[in-house]
């Protein structure tokens, strides 16, 4: 493992402390423990993004963070299922609009869309997105875009303001490297070691400062859209897939985690989903001319118990489970 292009990409981003606890605290694909040659493969450079992102979420989410430590504890590794992200179909800034700010990533790293959610009850759109080299071992994605010319005129002009100063992180020759390995599914070493570090920025809030009268306006009609305009495109959250979720849950919550009330099961049956209720974060807003501090919804972890079908692992997800689990950076989502 410590030999691998995969631990050496990671380590180069991250750090290799970092990187040898999260291989320790993660399952990965035979396969992905290639030694190192000339070239970094897609798969590596996706595994190595995949692993960078889900450390993130367990240093952002306190009960996160203690349910990781506690399976090392008991020497288990997590199977990191998928992470999601939200976004805009709106004008944002330097930024692409909407999903493409980040598909223009997933698309290049060799993951593919296969299916579309609609999300009408928060008027977005999901789309998960699966790897085609090692799609049971390497995490999807799963993308929402909200709609803002569903809401209010007021609540548009808001969602205008928070992202017209929104940066990209991608240079043009963040661009090009991209280009080079969607057509050769491969980049040399210097380039891949270069560009993780901007793909990982590209999970983050990519806008400055917002008013806090923008905050409030966007949350009376939408806590997805207010909570994207704290946190951006960071991961909402990451979730593991595990194979008893309801021991899971009761195990959980005799620890006394925030762990939501209820599991969702989608239609098949075949997907069950349940979470930890969102960290609680301090974020900056502007008012009257000064900076203030408020506690805000920060993202969550969650839990996934996926059956097989005909020997395949059912990769699906369910548009009734997503609406119930985005609840889960509501203000309130006790009664979830």
């Amino acid at each position: 493992m410590l030999e691998s292009g995969l631990y050496r990409l990671l380590g180069s981003a991250i750090g290799v402390a970092a990187a040898s606890d999260t291989f320790a605290q993660l399952q990965v694909a035979p396969a992905l423990h290639r030694p190192v040659t000339d070239t970094v493969s897609r798969a590596e450079l996706a595994q190595s993004l995949n692993m960078a992102l889900f450390r993130d979420v367990t240093l952002r989410v306190p009960a996160a963070a203690a349910y990781v430590a506690e399976q090392r504890r008991a020497g288990q590794r997590l199977s990191f299922d998928h992470g999601a992200l939200r976004t805009v179909a709106w004008a944002s800034g330097a930024l692409p609009p909407g999903e493409a700010a980040i598909t223009r990533v997933l698309r290049p790293l060799g993951f593919a869309l296969a299916e579309t959610y609609p999300l009408p009850a928060l008027k977005m759109t999901g789309r998960a997105w699966c790897h085609e080299d090692l799609p049971e071992d390497i995490a999807q994605f799963f993308v929402s875009e909200l709609h803002p010319e569903r809401f209010s005129s007021g609540f548009q002009a808001a969602v205008t303001r928070v992202l017209s100063s929104s940066r990209d992180p991608l240079s043009p020759q963040d661009m090009a490297w991209l280009e080079q390995l969607a057509r050769d599914q491969a980049l040399p070493w210097a380039a891949a070691l270069a560009l993780l570090p901007h793909l990982i920025a590209c999970f983050d809030r990519q806008h400055g400062l917002i008013a806090l009268e923008d905050y409030q306006a966007l949350l009376l009609e939408s806590a997805e859209m207010a909570w994207i305009a704290t946190e951006g495109t960071a991961f909402n959250h990451a979730t593991d897939r595990v194979a008893d979720i309801e021991a899971l849950a009761s195990a959980q919550r005799a620890l006394a985690r925030p762990l939501k009330a209820r599991i969702e099961v989608s239609a098949s049956g075949r997907v069950r989903q349940t979470a930890f209720r969102a960290a609680q974060v301090q974020r900056q807003f502007l008012h009257q001319g000064q900076v203030l501090s408020m506690e805000v919804p920060g993202s969550f972890y969650e839990f996934i118990q996926r059956e097989r079908v005909g020997g395949e692992l059912d990769l699906g997800f369910d548009a009734g489970n997503a609406t119930g689990i985005f609840k889960m950076t509501a203000q309130a989502a006790e009664a979830c």
